[in-house]
């Protein structure tokens, strides 16, 4: 992949119809590019160009495809996977300044709304109407909904109301081609191939989203949060199996072990048991006789299943710091530790006990602490690695430390991945989750849509001679994963 012309060239091109100060080229400009929420891994891009509309957005791609320089979008800079990190010989295409909630339709309950506009404040603007839109990141303060839907993201209340893929409806998308498509449509349903689930958790490989038509939900007329204290992870992880055996569907089901439990309790004051070995959060929403009954079976459950303390949130404002103190996980961790590794593994709910006990087993083996959090209810787990970049080898050891969990969720019959996408970050681990033929199919769809691999290169779906080198080795073969790339 050799540019046709070099960067002078380019930003001489682009500054023919976006003003200067949105293509930045030096080296001072670029530093804030250079990677996402993943912080292990950096890499300053050719040029960052920022564009405020769709037709600048097609544009900037007609001039890099014919120019065979590399794109890659990005949003609100908060991935965990790597996947928005920049390409040294391309152009960072930031989605930022498209931040307008161009229609909001309270009777069809939908909203159209530009890639930059954050995942919160969707759910703002809804408010007056009674209506917000349900998927909900720990970092939904931040996050965009562009990155959310190449990245499929979920939230603390995916279990009941879906990941993106279930709360979007039509996407505006510009090809390589600088084509607009339009993708999905206002009804529930629209004719063919369902290209809307294709494109959602494609990581940027496929298409540029410059508009989605989004879900609104009712809000429920009441909320309540049993939180239950455990004395053994195992027991809580059976609480979860049996809340979901009695044919319940909580609104969100999550789960913290005790270094969690600690580390957040200092930070929010939740209210947290700081004796327990782990903490669940169980959420029932509806109309208000639905939900006291509902809560009423979860308590029960819970002791059953051997609490050591249940207790439910007495009004809104409990609940919230029960959440809060949830969504609090990922910077609680950057308040004990100089750096964490967040992985992101999803496996069956019967497998959480011996998981988490080989997760525990690997901490020993390593000698790095290991925060438990995770979405119980549809087993996505959020194991953060505590390390410190500052001590020689210690990050090549929580890669391992990282690869092995996945390969233990791999194992357990579930995936590599639940929400966070795999960008560069478990690209090498993606040659165990599928094989060959399957992995050749996922080229053949890049390849259909973007045959010159200008789009995001690199990431997500790895190359056969990458699986021949990696695929079975794990370690890496005692070297370090992606040495190519500086560190912090």
């Amino acid at each position: 992949m050799n540019p046709v012309i070099n960067s002078s060239e380019l930003v001489a091109k682009l500054r023919t119809f976006l003003p200067s100060e949105a293509v930045l080229h030096e080296t001072e400009d670029l530093r804030p590019y250079e990677c996402d929420g993943l912080s292990a891994y950096r890499q300053a891009p050719m040029i960052v160009a920022l564009p405020q509309t769709e037709d600048e957005v097609a544009e900037i791609i007609r001039i890099c495809h014919a120019a065979k320089t590399p794109v890659v979008a990005r949003g609100a800079g908060t991935g965990l996977s790597g996947g928005a990190l920049p390409h040294a010989e391309g152009v960072l295409l930031s989605l930022a300044k498209l931040k307008r909630i161009l229609e909001m339709d309270p009777a069809a309950r939908t909203a159209r709304v530009q890639p930059g506009v954050r995942n919160l404040a969707i759910s703002e603007a809804a408010a007056p109407y009674g209506l917000y839109y349900a998927p909900d990141p720990s970092s939904q303060i931040a996050c965009s909904i562009g990155g959310n839907v190449a990245e499929n993201s979920g939230g603390v209340h995916c279990l009941k109301y879906g990941l993106t893929v279930h709360n979007i409806l039509k996407l505006r998308v510009v090809t390589i081609d600088a084509e607009i498509l339009e993708i999905g449509g206002e009804s529930l349903d629209s004719p063919g191939y369902d290209l809307l689930a294709l494109m959602t958790g494609s990581e940027g490989m496929l298409g540029i989203v410059t508009e989605v038509t989004v879900k609104l939900t009712p809000r429920p007329e009441k909320a309540q949060v049993v939180m239950a204290a455990f004395d053994d992870i195992r027991k809580a992880g059976d609480a979860v199996a049996n809340v979901i055996g009695a044919g319940i569907i909580p609104a969100g089901m999550e789960m913290m072990d005790k270094i969690t439990t600690r580390a957040v309790e200092e930070y929010v004051h939740a209210g947290y048991n700081l004796d327990a070995a782990a903490i669940l959060l169980c959420e029932s929403d509806g109309a208000a006789e639905e939900v006291a009954e509902e809560i009423q079976r979860i308590d029960e459950i819970m002791n059953m299943s051997g609490a050591t303390e249940t207790r439910t949130s007495r009004d809104e404002a409990e609940r919230l710091r029960f959440w809060a103190g949830r969504k609090a996980a990922f910077p609680a961790a950057g308040r004990i530790s100089p750096d964490y590794y967040c992985m992101d593994g999803t496996i069956p709910r019967k497998s959480l006990a011996s998981v988490l006990s080989g997760i525990e087993a690997l901490s020993a083996e390593y000698g790095l602490r290991c925060m438990n959090v995770f979405h119980a209810g549809d087993g996505n787990l959020h194991p953060l690695i505590l390390y410190d970049a500052n001590r020689p080898g210690e990050l090549k050891m929580t890669e391992e430390f990282g690869a092995k969990i996945l390969q233990m969720c791999i194992q357990a019959g579930g995936t590599i991945t639940g929400e966070h996408g795999v960008g560069i970050e478990k690209i090498n681990e993606m040659c165990s989750q599928f094989k060959t033929g399957e992995l050749e199919i996922f080229h053949a769809v890049k390849a259909a849509f973007d045959p010159d691999g200008l789009l995001n290169p690199g990431k997500a779906v790895p190359t056969l001679r990458r699986c021949a080198e990696h695929g079975a080795m794990h370690v890496h073969q005692g070297k370090e994963k992606f040495a190519e790339l500086p560190r912090f």
